[in-house]
């Protein structure tokens, strides 16, 4: 299954690397492209809970890596201001 590195920018100025187990993130974010806040983590749970689902149709268990990275995200937003934007900087 082919994995995908993403990198993001959030709205204080850093920037992460971050992972998905499959390309189906790339149905959720666009390299280039600034995401408010609330619909970039819509995007980002969509995104990579359909990527752990692709993971558990193939070998019967989801994938932890997906889920932890969402849970980074999901940590990292809540020391962000609400009204940000995050910045989808590649995926790769």
């Amino acid at each position: 299954m082919p994995e995908v590195h993403f990198t993001l920018r959030w709205p204080d100025g850093t920037e992460e690397n971050c992972y998905s187990p499959s390309t189906a993130i790339h149905q959720h974010l666009s390299a280039g492209t600034a995401y408010p806040m609330p619909d970039f983590l819509t995007r980002a749970r969509a995104g990579l809970n359909a990527a752990s689902d692709r993971v558990a149709a193939k070998y019967g268990y989801a994938c932890s890596s997906a889920l932890d990275q969402l849970a980074r995200i999901e940590a990292r937003a809540a020391t962000q201001p609400a009204d940000g934007q995050v910045t989808c900087l590649q995926l790769i």
